[in-house]
């Protein structure tokens, strides 16, 4: 009876211990940052439009001025982080193609 009142707990992490890290295909690696870098890229142009789009709606609106402008902030950090993630990825990217020569 007192084995059947024990509870199985789940774990959020796995850990396997006799598997040992895969080689990873440097081509797959070099798509997967190229995929990643063109995503950073959308990210960047649609926050980047967002932000002129609310630099627009507080010229439009000066009742609302200052929630736009903060909105146009917030966007135009989110557009340059983004950059900055596609361009990190890009680095990634041409470091995968220089491993995937040798």
């Amino acid at each position: 009876m007192a084995e059947e009142e024990q509870k199985h707990h789940h774990h959020f992490f796995h850990h396997h211990k006799d598997e040992s890290p895969s080689e990873v295909d440097p081509k797959k690696e070099e798509k997967h940052h190229k995929h990643k870098e063109h995503l950073g890229e959308l990210g960047a142009l649609a926050a980047g439009a967002y932000a002129l789009h609310e630099k627009h709606q507080a010229k439009k609106d000066p009742e609302n001025a200052h929630k736009h402008k903060v909105s146009e902030e917030i966007a135009a950090t989110v557009a340059v982080g983004s950059a900055g993630f596609a361009f990190h990825e890009h680095h990634e990217k041409k470091e995968a193609k220089k491993h995937a020569c040798e």
